[in-house]
């Protein structure tokens, strides 16, 4: 038995905000990230419209990205002590996730991050405070999924909290919240997005419904994402709903080792943190490659090929094909292709250039490999994958190499 899990209500397109004069409550933590949400205006339309439901707010601001076990707990220690009945999550990938992890602990006080981390094992939660998600990047789906993302900075680990529970109640997906992305985040969050759809369609997971959602999403990408990288509000518009589609097909279709490898390589170098849309980007085709050696995942990679017309008279010239069409969208974009050409920033550099040196990334290789084993991804990926092959793998993302085991 299989199930397929989305929020209760997706209010999505022109307008939407306005679905917060709908909520029924009395308080609202409002939890942001940077000045971004106050400069341009939207933060006031948000708590206008809250105050017009008849709810008081509060907030917590400054939510980092790649949010930390410590803002983690002292949000959850603020809603604590306001009390609220709704959790109202605004941002990119970071404030959303920080926020699910926060009701968490708000709900469960005495749970311990180690419990929380535990997949698919969360108490129920909606106890105290229901959720609602606005993102205002378009990638990470998280708006619409049961994970959140939340990082250890002393042992230099993303840790996934996997869980139903913290699927939202409410997502609110308005194209107005993404019209003045930088393209760099339109580039990064975008591919972030094409790795999901590809990911839940292969996984182990999948099903006829993620499968739908997965496939129109990667549809959408290969007919927006370029165009909204270089400005155009109409496909910006577009890959704002196609990225909540790809997060309803991995939520329930679950993810794979591209994933995996980006949640453990993010922040494990001393000199800054790989971004995690770049990571994606930059993995992608390797997995792809790796995974096709199972001969009906091949198949499911030649199935996506077919769906948007990449050509190719056999199975293994359609995946070439879509390995070529990924590695095309990061060279459109001007995203790195390797860990060794990964600047700061995710500025793309000569190879052998980038803050991850050669010496750090080899000595700490084995390390990652075995907490990208770990992984709560990996256990969905469709071909089986060891230690040494990880390690291999891993090579492979920091030298632009090509993946022949």
């Amino acid at each position: 038995m299989q199930q397929y899990i989305n929020p209760r209500f997706v209010y999505h397109g022109e307008g939407a905000l306005d679905a917060l004069k709908t909520l029924k409550g009395k308080k609202a933590m409002v939890c942001i990230g940077g000045g971004s949400i106050k400069r341009n205006g939207y933060l006031d339309i948000i708590l206008g419209n809250l105050h017009e439901a008849g709810i008081e707010t509060q907030l917590i601001e400054g939510i980092e990205s790649d949010p930390s076990v410590t803002t983690v707990m002292e949000g959850a220690k603020a809603m604590e002590e306001f009390g609220p009945d709704w959790i109202v999550a605004v941002g990119g990938g970071s404030p959303i996730d920080a926020a699910k992890a926060m009701w968490i602990k708000y709900e469960y006080p005495e749970i311990t991050f180690e419990e929380m981390c535990k997949v698919f094992g969360l108490p129920e939660l909606r106890k105290k405070a229901q959720f609602c998600a606005i993102p205002t990047t378009s990638g990470t789906g998280t708006e619409v999924t049961a994970f959140s993302i939340i990082t250890d900075y002393e042992k230099g680990i993303k840790y996934p909290i996997a869980d139903f529970e913290i699927t939202p109640d409410v997502a609110i997906v308005d194209p107005a919240l993404v019209a003045t992305l930088p393209a760099k985040l339109v580039a990064f969050t975008g591919m972030d997005a094409l790795t999901h759809s590809i990911e839940s369609y292969v996984s182990t997971a999948h099903s006829v419904y993620t499968d739908a959602m997965g496939l129109h999403a990667i549809k959408l990408i290969q007919e927006n994402l370029v165009y909204s990288y270089s400005g155009d509000q109409e496909a910006r518009a577009i890959m704002h709903d196609a990225q909540d589609l790809a997060g309803m097909a991995f939520s329930s279709g679950l993810l794979g080792i591209v994933h995996s490898m980006a949640h453990k390589t993010g922040a494990a170098f001393k000199d800054g943190h790989i971004i995690h849309g770049a990571a994606n980007a930059m993995y992608l085709p390797k997995v792809i490659k790796f995974n096709a050696g199972d001969k009906g995942t091949a198949a499911r990679f030649a199935q996506i090929a077919d769906s948007i017309n990449l050509g190719g008279l056999t199975t293994v010239d359609k995946v070439e094909n879509l390995i070529g069409w990924c590695e095309e969208l990061n060279h459109l974009m001007n995203i790195p292709m390797a860990i060794n050409e990964y600047g700061q920033g995710g500025l793309k550099v000569e190879p052998g250039k980038g803050f991850v040196t050669e010496e750090e990334f080899e000595s700490k290789k084995a390390d990652i490999a075995a907490n990208a084993l770990l992984d709560a991804c990996t256990g969905a990926n469709p071909r089986p994958i060891d230690q040494k092959q990880m390690e291999k793998m891993l090579t492979c993302c920091y030298y632009d190499e090509e993946v022949l085991f």
